[in-house]
């Protein structure tokens, strides 16, 4: 790892598709949060959008750091390169990411710029580190994905649920998900993406397990579970296939305090058994659909991508993650719990992982890393003080 010298860069983060649903909440974020002397951006397509944009955060602003603005086209290597070359941190909204990512990734690898984006493709994450992570650890820039609802608080969820278990045993730990939220356009055409993509996606998986070093003297698995009732949340627990429980597989895999026999599954957890029939067979339809370009058609325009729930709707909706995690003759269940998920408290995640990247002092990592394993205990602290909780339920 060669981390060079970036003080000197115009911008300590660059936030790439600001004008978007998500990338404006972000930059609302951190115009009312940046700390005194952070030097920012907000970049994209449209320049007068931006400029609108920057008058109105200005406007809104308490703080006394100036806003930048950056113009910047995925269809143009050269403004990626450039904007990566004006930043410490690159943080991106700009998705589907599968079609619409891996040039910004390349450019910040080779440049050493830290990077971060929402992703939740798996897709994506694994042709990322088959084609930039090699790179990135030459450089020294920290590649890290799913910054927001993914996979923020399965991924220190579990974390914190590890730090809180004896060391050197063999680890099980389960997640449950529940939560109230909305989708927006960008994520409902992600996650219809994601669905028409299955070939690919395992195809990418295969690829990458032919390039991940072997863990020698250590396992750490992501069992993706089966159906049942879980006694220990009071609700039926559901498989979810979404990229959280990968990650929190990556951050065992790294990290040896999470011990020499690691498990992890993920779950929703649904109190009604009505409701968790009627929520996988909407999944299965909506799977089945995506297959089939028309019907795939018809529903990215039930929802376009820049559309999104209001103010109303985010304020009223919530999450909430519960581990049980067992091990060395313990017991412990923690929590995670915040707001609206989708939105609201994702722009503060993905804020904050900006932030920390920047400005906290972390461990010496690069390459492709989970939030786990570039900030960990950091990160955890920022997310408390803006507001989501992280706590111990009961232990034995």
């Amino acid at each position: 790892m060669n981390r060079p010298n970036r003080a000197d860069r115009p911008y300590d983060i660059v936030l790439f598709g600001a004008t978007g649903f998500v990338g404006t909440l972000t930059a609302e974020y951190l115009a009312a949060h940046a700390p005194e002397g952070l030097r920012w951006a907000i970049a994209g397509r449209s320049g007068e959008k931006l400029e609108r944009l920057r008058e109105r955060l200005s406007r809104e602003s308490s703080g006394d750091s100036k806003i930048g603005v950056l113009t910047a086209d995925v269809s143009d290597p050269a403004s990626l390169r450039a904007l990566a070359e004006h930043a410490r941190v690159v943080a991106t909204t700009v998705g589907p990411y599968v079609a619409y990512g891996d040039d910004l990734v390349a450019v910040c690898a080779d440049t050493g710029t830290d990077y971060l984006d929402l992703t939740g493709e798996p897709e994506f994450v694994d042709l990322t580190y088959i084609r930039h992570d090699t790179r990135a650890r030459e450089t020294g820039a920290r590649l890290v994905h799913a910054c927001g609802f993914d996979s923020v608080p399965h991924d220190l969820g579990a974390y914190f649920t590890v730090r809180h278990l004896p060391e050197g045993v063999p680890l099980r730990i389960d997640g449950f998900v529940t939560a109230d939220a909305t989708l927006s356009g960008g994520t409902f055409a992600s996650a219809l993406g994601q669905f028409a993509r299955g070939r690919q996606m395992l195809a990418a998986a295969r690829d990458r397990g032919r390039h991940e070093p072997r863990l020698v003297g250590r396992r750490a698995t992501a069992p993706t579970g089966t159906p049942r009732f879980a006694p220990e949340v009071g609700a039926w627990a559901l498989p979810l296939p979404t990229i959280d429980a990968q990650i929190v597989r990556r951050s065992a895999r790294a990290l040896e305090r999470y011990g020499p026999d690691f498990r992890y599954r993920h779950y929703a957890a649904v109190r009604h058994l009505p409701v968790a029939v009627g929520g996988v067979a909407a999944v299965g339809a909506l799977v089945a659909a995506a297959q089939v370009p028309p019907a795939r058609r018809w529903l990215s325009g039930r929802l376009r991508p820049g559309e999104g729930p209001g103010p109303e709707k985010r304020a009223k909706s919530w999450f909430r993650v519960r581990f049980v995690g067992e091990g060395g003759g313990r017991r412990v269940c923690t929590e995670v719990a915040g707001g609206d998920p989708g939105y609201g408290d994702t722009a503060k995640m993905f804020a904050e992982s900006a932030l920390s990247l920047a400005l906290d002092d972390l461990p010496p990592t690069a390459g492709q890393v989970t939030t786990a394993i570039a900030m960990g205990d950091a990160l955890i602290e920022r997310l408390r003080r803006a507001g989501i909780t992280f706590r111990v339920a009961s232990e034995r």
